[in-house]
């Protein structure tokens, strides 16, 4: 703490004081409220909407609204706020972030700030991190508002759009960040204004908003359609991958090596760092690489898709683990999520890394899909006009929060005082030494009795464990990702005494633990943490599922110098104090030494997943620019504007472009090339040829010969439109061409932008900042597509005839998203005829199918 923390207290102390005076007048109204009737009290809605027209803020109704809102809480679930809740619903208002501990209560939390919103009648939308957080909150808390006479709506995966515009229209509206997400992105590729499902995003609660704006935002939201490439690739790299000898790089560069010019002497074909988790080839594994595939020099522009792919199916084979990072189920690879340990069905892995792991499990290998539009979280979240959120765990990450979200986390003391007693970690020199002590440290608690539940940090180390009480004959129960279907019945059974729980990190979110009969008197829920996981948060979200509600409890955390954690980020010294101490086999060893290092080691990764994330956002920010202009114009269209004046700059510009083309701004007329603009301009503009008399050769200027070309194409254009016998006619027509038109641009500029995306990175060879290369390039290709859009756009109506019937519609069909859940499906029923070992295969390839596409091995 610093000195002036100790004379003033914490920002987040700063902050709750001055909220005392609000929740003194909230609760100073209870009398009052619990005076009225249920009629007099739903009233209270109908005034507070009528004063917010006649002027009134929503800060002015704050103190009363809240109260009634406390009061409907009683009346509807028996739950009554308090002031570290209220305290938080103001926080929420603000559009802050409210850190509360587990077991304070945070979903009653959000329904006041919602309720005082949702007055606006602009929509509210609460986030929650799955569907069924969505459901049961807006069935649980809706109550409250639906007794306020407000409306309340969940959006869950499987609704249809009508469903969904259902629940977006109401005051209130309940759904994941994926959903959110999703339709946003939806909403900008429909080809009618009633396909719409969103209003404007307004106000959003997240709950749980460090899962939501931190660890989920790594990954950006896509919507995909079906690309034509080949999977063929992705096996034949993972074939040389096998073949491909891991090396090691003899020392890392430090900062004064690569001033001096020093290089890294790399041996083998490939070189892993485990801590940036990339790959790069040696010399030699460039040079097998060329022979393996037949080609020249793999740095080749035309070779950009194997140098892509070998870096891929090394990957997958060095830094992705089956059972750790995903698992293999009915021939299908599902991703865990790191965070939650939770398995995501219908999940990838983006950018054919997937498709590589696919190939390094012998599992069919999945077409890659079209990227038709993506966002990431950040700039989705960023377009409410006010958005706050809860947790339990956020200040680790504030600054993060303020730099990118622009919200500030303050921190909400507890109900009643934590009387959860945190150890000191304990370290040992090996895993060995640590999983023996876990388990008499188990052993221990069961013998009393005294309920345990033991965080792993993946699938492999919670069934290594669990083999490991088997053989002591301790009963326990493993909650990992290949048993998540049993997760709500062994979760509700973790605090009954007696009761082992070993969970990987999914434990720590959305499950409540409450403790069985007797089991305070034992202690309270007694956590063990396993390792230290990258996160602290994620830690403390493990240590905060005991000693809830000023319940007893404890936790404590087991490392060894062979954690992963440790082995790539702690310090030397640590293992040379382990050696030089000479301690026996099995001693555990508490020093603030060693927290300290652990906790450095941790801020480490966080400031380097911080900056992946930034780094994302950057350059995201350049797409983000582009998109808010290509969803501006689509919107434009949707909305049935006028185009003529659009379309009539489009004929203009694009006369204009043609022109500078091919005659420059100081050439004479003698010297203009008329062929060459005649093949540029008659296949969009129907002129007759473009001649040229003798006194123009000799007089005209570019800038007359440029105004004569564009008021040649208006007139062509404005002969066009007299055609129709309804102005209208040729206005929906304008509109129906300029969104097939920029759909199909855009789509192929998503695509070129995340090639350019992945190539940039060859500028820092060059000692230029890749970013502003992306910046640059960025803008060129923006340039360059609106220019085709334009030119596409006034060639097809150029030649449109009146006899044509022109009806809007999709450019390319949605296959699915990177974040589908599952769904429930019937049995797959065969529509031809199967294909015998011996049959052609059908890829054409003039092989047995047994021999080809039906390889077994």
């Amino acid at each position: 703490m610093s000195f002036i923390e100790k004379i003033f207290g914490s920002h987040s102390e700063r902050e709750v004081k001055k909220l005392k005076f609000a929740v003194d007048k909230i609760e100073e109204l209870s009398p009052a409220m619990e005076a009225l009737s249920d009629e007099e009290l739903k009233a209270k809605t109908a005034e507070f909407k009528e004063r917010l027209a006649k002027g009134e803020t929503l800060d002015d109704l704050l103190i009363e609204a809240y109260a009634v809102v406390r009061e409907a809480a009683w009346r509807t679930l028996e739950q009554k706020p308090y002031r570290v809740q209220i305290m938080g619903g103001i926080i929420l208002h603000q559009g802050r972030i409210a850190e509360m501990r587990t077991g304070e209560g945070k979903t009653l939390v959000s329904t006041m700030p919602v309720y005082l919103n949702a007055l606006e009648g602009k929509g509210v939308h609460v986030v929650t991190v799955n569907d069924y957080l969505a459901k049961r909150d807006s069935e649980w808390m809706g109550q409250i508002h639906t007794f306020l006479g407000l409306t309340v709506g969940c959006i869950l995966n499987d609704m249809e759009p009508e469903e969904r515009r259902e629940a977006y229209n109401c005051d209130i509206t309940y759904a994941t960040n994926n959903e959110l997400g999703f339709d946003y992105l939806r909403d900008n590729m429909v080809i009618y204004k009633n396909q719409l499902v969103q209003r404007d995003l307004h106000y959003a609660v997240i709950d749980e908003v460090d899962s939501v704006l931190i660890d989920e935002a790594r990954t950006p939201l896509i919507i995909s359609g079906q690309s034509g490439k080949s999977t063929k690739l992705y096996e034949l790299c993972d074939i040389l991958a096998r073949q491909l000898k891991k090396g090691e790089a003899n020392k890392e560069l430090s900062k004064i090596d690569a001033i001096m010019g020093e290089d890294v002497v790399e041996t083998g074909d490939f070189v892993v760092n485990e801590k940036d988790k990339n790959v790069s080839l040696t010399l030699e594994g460039v040079a097998k690489v060329e022979k393996f595939f037949n080609i020249e020099n793999l740095a080749d522009a035309e070779n950009l898709e194997i140098q892509h792919n070998i870096i891929l199916a090394l990957r997958a084979h060095n830094l992705m683990f089956r059972d750790q990072d995903y698992i293999v189920k009915d021939d299908e690879v599902l991703i865990v999520d790191e965070f939650t340990g939770r398995v995501m069905p219908g999940r990838r892995y983006s950018d054919g890394l997937h498709q590589a792991i696919e190939a390094k499990e012998k599992v069919k290998v999945n077409r890659e899909s079209r990227t038709l539009a993506t966002i990431t979280f950040q700039n989705f979240f960023n377009k409410y006009k006010k958005k706050s959120g809860m947790t339990g765990t956020a200040l680790t990450e504030e600054k993060e929060f303020r730099d990118i979200y622009g919200m500030d986390v303050i921190s909400i003391p507890t109900n009643r005082p934590i009387q959860r007693i945190d150890h000191e970690d304990a370290v040992y020199k090996t895993r060995k030494e640590k999983l023996h002590a876990i388990v008499d440290n188990i052993a221990e608690a069961y013998e009393k009795g005294q309920p345990v539940l033991v965080g792993t940090i993946s699938i492999e180390k919670s069934e290594e464990l669990s083999e490991m009480l088997k053989k002591k004959h301790i009963p326990h129960k493993v909650l990992n990702a290949k048993f998540h279907e049993l997760e709500a019945e062994i979760v509700a059974e973790a605090g009954q005494a007696g009761t082992i729980t070993i969970a990987t990190n999914m434990a720590g979110r959305g499950t409540d633990i409450k403790l069985g009969e007797g089991v305070l008197e034992l202690g309270g829920l007694r956590i063990i943490g396993t390792e230290r996981h990258e996160s602290r948060r994620i830690d403390n979200q493990l240590r905060g599922r005991a000693g809830r509600q000023g319940d007893v409890g404890e936790s404590k955390f087991y490392l060894s110098l062979e954690d992963d954690l440790m082995r790539l980020f702690g310090s030397e010294k640590l293992k040379a104090m382990f050696d030089s101490m000479g301690l026996p086999e099995g001693e555990e060893l508490n020093h603030k030494m060693l927290t300290g290092a652990i906790e450095r080691a941790q801020k480490k990764i966080e400031s380097n997943n911080f900056s992946i994330r930034k780094n994302l956002l950057d350059y995201d920010k350049v797409n983000n620019e582009q998109r808010e202009i290509i969803y501006a114009e689509r919107r434009r269209v949707l909305d049935g504007d006028s185009m003529r004046e659009v379309i009539y700059r489009m004929i203009t510009e694009t006369v204009e472009n043609k022109v500078n083309m091919c005659i420059g701004d100081d050439s004479v007329a003698e010297e203009w090339d008329i062929d060459e603009l005649n093949r540029l301009l008659l296949p969009i503009f129907p002129f007759e040829e473009i001649k040229l008399t003798e006194d123009e050769r000799k007089h005209m200027r570019k800038n007359e010969l440029v105004q004569k070309l564009k008021e040649q194409a208006v007139k062509l254009y404005e002969e066009k439109e007299a055609e129709f016998p309804e102005a209208e006619q040729i206005r929906e027509i304008e509109r129906v061409i300029l969104l097939k038109v920029i759909d199909t641009k855009w789509m192929s500029h998503i695509d070129d932008m995340d090639q350019l995306r992945q190539g940039i990175g060859l500028a820092a060879l060059g000692q230029k900042d890749p970013l502003v290369e992306y910046k640059f390039a960025g803008y060129d290709m923006f340039e360059d597509m609106t220019s085709a859009i334009s030119e596409d756009t006034v060639r097809a109506l150029m030649h449109i005839r009146i006899e044509e019937h022109i009806e809007r519609e999709e450019v390319v069909k949605v296959t699915g998203t990177n974040k589908d859940e599952s769904v429930k499906k019937g049995p797959v029923r065969r529509t031809e005829k199967k294909i015998g070992p011996n049959d052609p295969c059908p890829c054409g390839s003039g092989r047995k199918y047994k021999h080809c596409c039906g390889r077994t091995n």
